[in-house]
């Protein structure tokens, strides 16, 4: 296909030596252009109490050019120095996703450093473990309450400073605030040399796994890792001369996103920092992702970047509101049904151009406002995407480019290009990364086209090594593994020799594109000897007006059961639409007899789309939303199984008391 040929011949140009370095080239290049939004009425912001930057209007965003933040990147990156920080030092960042963790981040790579990163949800356990590995020398802490964190562990570790991003200076005389190291970087002039030379070959970021299969791992990544990934990215997303004038979406410097993912993981470090700035776009940072709707409308983004959660919440909003009537909800459910006939035809014909118009002014348009009414196509990552949410935002004229990735591999493996995207892949590898199969971890291959197995990578985006873990690292690679001729790839990125064992069992389909399947670990096999992938039957519920999530079980069972948290509010207006009136207690809303019949025909739904040993047999209720407050969630929003079952194991217990009644 010719977009394929073109990403390939396409020469960004984009990235330099190291990371700061392309931050400093980009910001000269597009120095009076908006870099950063920040909103007001959020954070306390030293920054701003020290004259550094202006106030933003209460709940409203004010801007900071390209160049004014290089100027604060330089002054901030000569304080660091200033502070002690020396080309391999090891720094910390333990922050919500803000404009001071982007600058900070490049102020640190600015100084040679090594910038470590830490969950504001994390434990005080966590955070000795998430600071003492790497070897952290200092800390930059968002405020007050998470510097209390670090100080109640600080006798386990060895830290020459912390730095404070909100509130007055401390009493202490080794924790300062932003805006004092930006002073002191200030009187230090560092002028065009605040960059200090790095290969490409050096560290650049330490980025730990998100635990949900142990205590989180360190991953090294170089800044060829990082780069060699927005090189690729920017390939399949950026303006090549073949979409001249051709409609077809893209990231360029006109670009702007809302920023809200945290950046202490490596999707959005990638997807919604690097590669945005790299490219002279905006970001804009969201007051929380419990605001996305207004600040959608106050930035009105063309792009994001987010996790499957997110998307499944933000269609049962939209969803919620288009349907606050019986007549509203009859037009919003023919209007998807138009949407999803157009998506699927390849010639839709006049008769159908004339119904989806109409679907788009009755309610596509209003959906898409609801977004800001600019965004231009959405990017999924972090985890699967149910592909029957996938085809709804396609539909509804927001599509969503579904990709994938891991921690080690800095992450893009592959994605969806704007002008091919194929619902139900991941898309085809991003130039640069070769893939193939290890075909003897395949589970159930059922009647796939293509190859199924063991997705094994490698590429410069593909990282070193775990910190401090010489035996997982090389189990983490194989080289001479029993596997499907690799594919991808080109000389140009100069490509890793060593496959990367991801863990995850993926169909390389005979067009190219890859379809992912389920984590090799998370694979069920039931008693009877067939295998069924959990994350299908969950992603399966996505779209499910009364089950907010779903967590299947089954493995070493004869059959398949699942944990069941019901959408409440959806659920109540269900019943309030019935004459019924259902309990108020949520523990006792989920042993009602008339909400488990109710859920229980959505179940039936999703199982008419599986095999039947696929099928959930049974399924118990629980009131309990599972979220990285109560440790259910990792940070990127993904199932802490181990958890969710421990919690839960009463129930577990009660689905398989007896054996499963015989499907209908």
């Amino acid at each position: 296909m010719a977009w394929r040929q073109a990403e390939r011949e396409f020469d960004p140009d984009l990235t330099r030596d190291s990371l700061a370095a392309t931050f400093d080239a980009s910001a000269r290049r597009n120095a009076d252009r908006v870099a950063q939004r920040y909103k007001g009425g959020v954070y306390d912001r030293s920054l701003v109490r020290g004259g550094v930057v202006d106030a933003a209007p209460e709940g409203e965003y004010a801007d900071l050019t390209y160049a004014e933040m290089h100027d604060l990147v330089r002054r901030l990156s000569a304080g660091f120095r200033d502070l002690g920080v020396a080309p391999g030092d090891r720094v910390a960042v333990f922050a919500h996703t803000r404009m001071e963790w982007a600058q900070t981040d490049f102020a640190l790579l600015g100084a040679g450093g090594v910038v470590t990163t830490v969950y504001t949800s994390s434990s005080r356990g966590q955070v000795r473990h998430l600071l003492s590995d790497p070897g952290a020398s200092g800390v930059v802490v968002e405020n007050r309450d998470l510097l209390e964190r670090v100080l109640a562990v600080e006798d386990d570790l060895d830290l020459e400073f912390l730095v404070l991003l909100d509130g007055d200076p401390h009493e202490r005389e080794d924790v300062h605030t932003l805006a004092e190291v930006h002073d002191r970087g200030a009187e230090l002039d560092p002028g065009d040399g605040w960059v200090v030379d790095r290969e490409l070959d050096d560290l650049a970021s330490l980025i730990y796994t998100s635990g949900t299969t142990g205590t989180p791992k360190g991953a090294e990544l170089t800044h060829r890792n990082f780069l060699a990934n927005v090189d690729q990215c920017y390939r399949r997303f950026g303006p090549r001369p073949d979409r001249a004038g051709s409609g077809v979406p893209g990231i360029d410097a006109d670009s702007v996103t809302l920023s809200y993912l945290p950046l202490a993981h490596v999707f959005e470090r990638l997807a919604g920092h690097f590669l945005m700035f790299a490219a002279g776009a905006t970001v804009a940072y969201a007051e929380s992702p419990d605001t996305l709707r207004d600040d959608f409308g106050l930035v009105r983004p063309t792009t994001a970047t987010s996790v499957p959660r997110v998307y499944e919440k933000l269609y049962a909003a939209i969803r919620e509101e288009a349907s606050e009537s019986g007549p509203k909800e009859r037009v919003f459910e023919w209007a998807t049904d138009v949407g999803r006939e157009h998506h699927r035809a390849d010639d839709p014909g006049a008769w159908l151009e004339l119904r989806y118009a109409l679907a788009d002014r009755l309610v596509f348009s209003s959906v898409k406002e609801a977004l800001g009414g600019n965004v231009e196509f959405f990017i999924s990552g972090g985890g699967s995407l149910s592909a029957e949410l996938c085809e709804l935002y396609h539909a509804m004229g927001v599509p969503i480019l579904e990709g994938y990735g891991l921690t080690e591999t800095a992450p893009v493996v592959a994605v969806n290009p704007p002008e091919e995207p194929k619902v139900g892949t991941i898309g085809p590898p991003v130039v640069g990364v070769d893939v193939k199969v290890d075909s003897t971890v395949a589970g159930a291959s059922g009647d796939a086209e293509g190859e199924v197995g063991e997705l094994l990578v490698r590429g410069p985006n593909v990282f070193r090594g775990y910190r401090n873990l010489p035996e997982k690292t090389e189990a983490a690679f194989d080289g001479d593994v029993p596997a499907s001729e690799a594919r991808g790839g080109t000389d140009e990125l100069q490509s890793s020799e060593r496959w990367f064992r991801t863990g995850d069992v993926v169909e390389l389909r005979p067009d190219g594109y890859v379809a992912f399947r389920e984590r090799a670990k998370q694979l069920m096999k039931l008693s009877t000897g067939k295998y069924v992938p959990p994350g299908a039957l969950e992603d399966a519920f996505a779209a499910s007006e009364y089950v907010e999530q779903a967590m299947v079980l089954g493995d070493g069972r004869k059959f398949v059961s699942a944990l069941v948290v019901p959408n409440v509010p959806a659920v109540r207006e269900w019943a309030e639409g019935e004459g019924v009136d259902p309990p108020e207690d949520r523990r006792e809303l989920c042993r009602d007899g008339r909400v488990r019949e109710l859920v229980q025909r959505e179940v039936d739904r999703v199982n008419e789309g599986f095999e039947r040993h696929e099928r959930i047999k049974r399924f118990r209720l629980v009131p309990e939303e599972f979220s990285e407050e109560n440790d259910l969630l990792t940070p990127t929003m993904k199932k802490k199984r181990r958890n969710v079952l421990d919690r839960y194991a009463d129930q577990v217990d009660l689905l398989y008391e007896e054996p499963a009644e015989k499907p209908a």
